[in-house]
């Protein structure tokens, strides 16, 4: 019995790994060493005292267990020499054990490290729950947005290898500046696999739908799994994107009051059906979101407080004043130029960076012979093509119905064969067609069409999806060409790098929301008081983001600056913020967008220009879709 008592706490301790086996190496070392030097006390005490005596016999016997090399040069008698050969001979075994264990120890230790099990002991740092396409994005605009700190961090946790996510992230991304970039593998549904980047100290956390058809029902349960720690009132804020808009209640109940959410899909439509009528709304859209463009600022400003908003917006040298933030936390953009700025109200700022803000001490000149009469252009009923058929079809004609002028008509083509409802404003019609066959799109007569929608298919992989809007698209720009019919082109795209390769096609627009909604969630996580900002600007009501036809700002080829133009928005009740140059449209990165440009320096525009304004011209009818998806308001 005691030999199976001593078996099972011997096995016992070999199991608990490196320390243990260390431990009893070091014990096999100690009573080596210790018997032969008590043998050779015993049987050659001639040959101890010619070594030193018996203290230095036991390091004379520990040097000859731990380098078998010293043997060589010992002398004395043959059984002294014997005992020498034993213990090296014993050390050699030891040591070679020793370093055996010793290897693998380390092993296991950096095995273990690369399985990313070890806790993140950051502060201050974002957290992304997930891995998914936008987590690319993601990671380089956090990068882009840090790069005036001194250090941060970002913690990404998905259920996926941490040395494959690390691989990926540095061949898509390359350098990551002052930002370090952490990965956990762990599934994000579990709380302690959630402990791993240590939520309690982050400052926000971000959750990425993944590429799955239950990607919601993930979302919501990870904001359940979250749990307290994001409903504390100095824990992170959390911020997260949902494809279908009808689930953001679901998801607001499990993340709690604090948690801002964005429904995908609403903010796909609003921009499709916004693109189609003024193109270049989504790279306007891009620049906005995007840490390296302008960006949104708050700021307080002590001399603007009793001075109007219209006289206050004419002082700022560099940055647009856009609108006002009240201290309850409600945001408005253009507001009236005669609104007059009270001492607890935040000026909304766009700006290239915050460091750049400042107010002139005279208003930039205006030149008022280059502003051209304001004339309001007649609605005249308009013919649209949409290509393709997908889930967001029937949210897309809800809404061009509310934009349309009464006796519109649109013709969907496609393979599937939708039934569309009646509508107020729309005539619809139907043709089932393969949208990548010249032979159907020819017999669409697309020239008798103003506008042309191709909506990406969702029943197939999101690659295959853009090869084949690809393929129509090019298609649609040879028949534009052929016919000599010119009409503007919107289209879906799934993946960002497609949209670099579909510029050969020239369309008017690409609306890439999977990027859209990652530069939102990147926004949020970083600026918890932007939400405001962007629920009124992408919402359904409030003031919204358009491109008009220079001409009706200034004089085409007449020489100004955009003081002028923005002179001309404000008188015409709106808030000019840039403006898009035609030779530029299918030139990227900027597509010929330029927002926050200087205010004196000199400015001709053509015919063919846009002015990027924000006007109250959109829908106010509360039953309309929620295009945005809505940012929820923070609780």
């Amino acid at each position: 019995m005691w030999r199976d008592r001593a078996r099972y706490w011997f096995d016992s301790t070999m199991s608990r790994g490196t320390p243990a086996l260390i431990a009893w190496l070091g014990l096999a070392s100690a009573v080596l060493v210790l018997v032969m030097s008590l043998l050779a006390i015993w049987l050659v005490p001639r040959d101890v005292v010619q070594h030193g005596g018996w203290a230095d016999m036991f390091w004379v016997t520990l040097m000859r267990a731990i380098d078998t090399g010293t043997v060589a040069g010992d002398s004395g008698s043959p059984l002294f020499l014997f005992l020498m050969l034993l213990i090296t001979i014993g050390g050699i075994f030891v040591v070679s054990a020793f370093i055996g264990v010793i290897t693998t120890g380390l092993d296991a230790k950096i095995e273990d490290l690369r399985k990313g099990r070890s806790r993140v002991v950051e502060r201050g740092h974002t957290v992304v729950l997930g891995w998914s396409e936008q987590v690319f994005t993601v990671v380089a605009e956090l990068v882009q947005a840090n790069q005036d700190q001194r250090r941060t961090c970002v913690a990404i946790l998905a259920d996926k290898d941490k040395v494959e996510m690390e691989d990926e992230l540095r061949a898509r991304i390359g350098d990551h500046g002052k930002t370090v970039v952490v990965c956990r593998t762990g599934n994000p549904l579990r709380p302690a696999d959630l402990d791993l980047v240590n939520l309690s100290a982050a400052s926000s956390v971000m959750v990425l739908p993944p590429a799955t058809e239950d990607a919601d029902i993930q979302v919501i349960k990870i904001l359940l799994a979250l749990g307290e720690r994001a409903r504390q009132a100095d824990g992170p804020h959390v911020v997260a994107a949902l494809r279908e808009s009808d689930n953001l209640a679901a998801a607001q109940l499990a993340g709690g009051p604090r948690a801002e959410l964005i429904g995908a899909d609403d903010l796909a439509v609003r921009l499709i059906v916004q693109a189609h009528r003024q193109s270049g709304l989504s790279a306007v859209c891009m620049e906005l979101l995007s840490f390296s463009g302008n960006e949104f600022y708050l700021r307080c400003d002590p001399a603007a407080v009793g001075l109007p908003f219209g006289e206050v917006s004419r002082t700022y040298d560099r940055g647009v004043l856009v609108g006002i933030r009240y201290v309850d936390g409600r945001v408005v953009l253009n507001p009236s130029v005669d609104l007059v700025i009270a001492a607890d109200d935040e000026l909304v700022l766009l700006a290239e960076d915050e460091a750049m803000i400042r107010r002139s001490t005279a208003p930039a000149r205006i030149v008022e012979d280059a502003i051209a009469v304001c004339t309001e252009p007649e609605s005249c009923p308009a013919r649209t093509l949409m290509i393709g058929w997908n889930k967001r079809a029937p949210k897309i004609l809800d809404l061009l119905d509310d934009f349309a002028t009464c006796g519109s008509h649109l013709q969907i083509a496609g393979t599937d064969e939708p039934r569309p409802a009646t509508y107020r404003n729309l005539t619809i019609g139907t043709t089932t067609c393969d949208p990548t066959n010249r032979a159907a799109l020819e017999a669409l007569d697309v020239g008798s069409y103003q506008h042309v929608i191709i909506l990406a298919a969702d029943n197939l992989d999101e690659q295959q999806a853009d090869a084949r809007t690809l393929l129509t698209l090019l298609h649609i720009r040879d028949l534009e060409q052929r016919l000599n019919a010119p009409y503007s082109i919107v289209s879906e795209i799934n993946d960002d790098a497609n949209r670099e390769i579909a510029q050969v096609t020239e369309a008017d627009d690409f609306v890439v929301s999977e990027k859209l909604i990652s530069l939102l969630l990147t926004q949020l996580s970083q600026n918890l008081h932007l939400a405001e900002i962007f629920t009124e600007l992408l919402g359904p009501e409030g003031a919204e983001i358009y491109l008009k036809p220079a001409a009706d700002y200034v004089v085409p080829g007449a020489v100004a600056n955009f003081a002028t133009v923005a002179e001309a928005a404000r008188r015409r009740g709106e808030t000019a913020i840039g403006y898009r140059v035609a030779s530029g449209f299918h030139r990227p990165p900027t597509y010929g967008v330029a927002l926050n440009p200087p205010r004196d320096a000199e400015l001709t525009l053509t015919a063919n220009d846009r002015v990027i304004v924000l006007a109250d011209l959109g829908l106010t009818d509360s039953s309309q879709v929620d295009a945005v998806g809505s940012v929820q308001a923070s609780g």
